[in-house]
């Protein structure tokens, strides 16, 4: 059963239809201009591609796994088949199973309930909360920010091998970085988690929309990434890999779809037979648009070449960095120096200026949208600058007087579906805001910044 797929765009030479990309809004100066989206790392917009297969399945839903009618089997049909194709897009074992969630934080949730009772957790402090907090129940051991790759896997290996008791231990750490996107050395790191007895899991949320993942090449045993930053709308995501340990968890929900046999015990109880498949963890009705989405987006990018993608996103990134170099002004945030690897997620700072100011300076007068804040890496991004922890996060950070250091930080990202036009806007932008030195044409008025006249 299959409903129309619309073709894939191949001229990838220029970026990927998305939507949104004919959307205008109006400027503080006057006048309109298009919008100039770069957020991606927060939420990628929505493949054209994406939305059109979503559209062209949308008058055939029905239910999922439950029903006999032709609707509800061509549904079921379709959220399975997406199963496959994402297995075949992360490169995954025979033998693994692919788990549908809402998102990167949904599903490491749902691995650190299924990590074994006495399993040590090995976290970086420059994870991003989603990979960061879930561990709250194990035992956990909270790594420094390495400044080099080879410091990663030294202080990795160091840690793992001081470990006591030597029991079971697990490693979570990011593909790309949401703050600095550099990439992390992950095979070394999963090479050095299983040389001692670990497992590891890959926050792909921020690698996955901008470079080919494959669990069996990076030899890591979880994957996990979300929807919504792979060019997919909101609301799903997958949890990847080795099968053992999730089926000895209990579900991560309890309910319908998750239970093979339910029966009434004789103490007048109910015994309950879990699913050992993909299924023991995705209880309740499943948003089969949203899984239908992810599929669609994942054999768009496969499509579309991965090595044109990444070729193109590396000149936006040399781009803007090239741009930014030019304004003695401002402080690109690194961990690893200037020559690392990364993707297309670039965070820094102006002297003096408060960041939330210029990033709503860039929206108001530019068109321009950016993010400012922590960016859910507190620790990371407080590392970088310098600033003080007891400091407000995200927007509702205290403005920073002329030469205070900032307390927050602007971050810039793309991908594929963005416009060299939107880059050029974005570096001219930031040249004429510095140069200005208007820092005070923007306040912060009930934890929002808007123009001070």
């Amino acid at each position: 059963m299959s409903v129309f797929t619309a073709a894939v765009d191949r001229s990838v030479c220029a970026p990927l239809p998305v939507l949104g990309r004919d959307v205008t809004v109006p400027l503080v100066t006057g006048g309109e201009v298009g919008y100039a989206a770069l957020d991606y790392a927060a939420s990628a917009p929505a493949l054209q591609r994406v939305w059109d297969d979503v559209a062209a399945y949308a008058p055939y839903y029905g239910s999922v796994h439950r029903g006999a009618g032709y609707l509800s089997q061509l549904s079921t049909d379709l959220f399975e088949n997406a199963r496959k194709t994402v297995a075949a897009f992360l490169g995954c074992r025979a033998d693994d199973q692919v788990i549908f969630t809402r998102s990167t934080t949904d599903s490491l949730n749902l691995l650190a309930r299924a990590v074994p009772a006495g399993c040590r957790v090995f976290v970086f402090e420059t994870e991003h909360h989603a990979s960061l907090l879930p561990w709250q129940d194990a035992d956990v051991t909270y790594l420094d920010a390495p400044r080099t790759p080879r410091q990663a896997v030294e202080t990795l290996e160091r840690a793992l091998a001081d470990r006591d008791p030597h029991g079971p231990a697990l490693v979570c750490v990011t593909g790309a970085s949401n703050v600095t996107g550099e990439l992390w050395p992950v095979r070394e790191l999963a090479a050095a988690a299983h040389a001692h007895g670990a497992r590891i899991v890959l926050d792909a949320a921020q690698l996955a929309p901008h470079h080919p993942v494959s669990v069996a090449d990076l030899d890591v045993d979880w994957v996990a990434f979300s929807g919504h930053k792979l060019y997919a709308p909101f609301g799903s995501g997958v949890l990847a890999g080795r099968a053992d340990w999730l089926r000895a968890a209990e579900p991560y929900l309890a309910g319908g779809g998750a239970s093979r046999k339910v029966t009434r015990r004789e103490d007048g109880g109910v015994a309950v037979e879990w699913h050992e498949t993909a299924a023991r963890h995705e209880a309740g009705s499943p948003n089969v648009i949203g899984v239908y989405a992810i599929a669609s987006a994942c054999k768009a990018l496969t499509e579309a070449g991965w090595d044109a993608l990444v070729a193109r996103e590396q000149h936006l990134v040399a781009r803007v960095r090239e741009g930014l170099a030019e304004v003695p002004e401002v402080r690109v945030l690194s961990l690893f120096g200037d020559d690392a690897p990364r993707v297309g997620v670039i965070s820094f700072v102006v002297e003096g200026w408060n960041s939330s100011h210029f990033a709503a300076a860039l929206s108001a007068e530019y068109g321009i949208g950016v993010r400012d804040g922590l960016f859910c890496a507190h620790p990371l991004v407080r590392t970088l600058l310098g600033s003080d922890p007891q400091s407000q996060g995200e927007c509702g950070a205290p403005e920073a007087a002329p030469g205070e250091k900032s307390l927050n930080a602007i971050r810039v990202s793309f991908g594929a579906g963005t416009p060299d036009e939107h880059v050029e806007r974005f570096v001219g932008a930031v040249r004429e805001l510095v140069s200005d030195g208007a820092k005070w044409r923007y306040r912060t008025e009930e934890g929002r910044c808007v123009p001070a006249v």
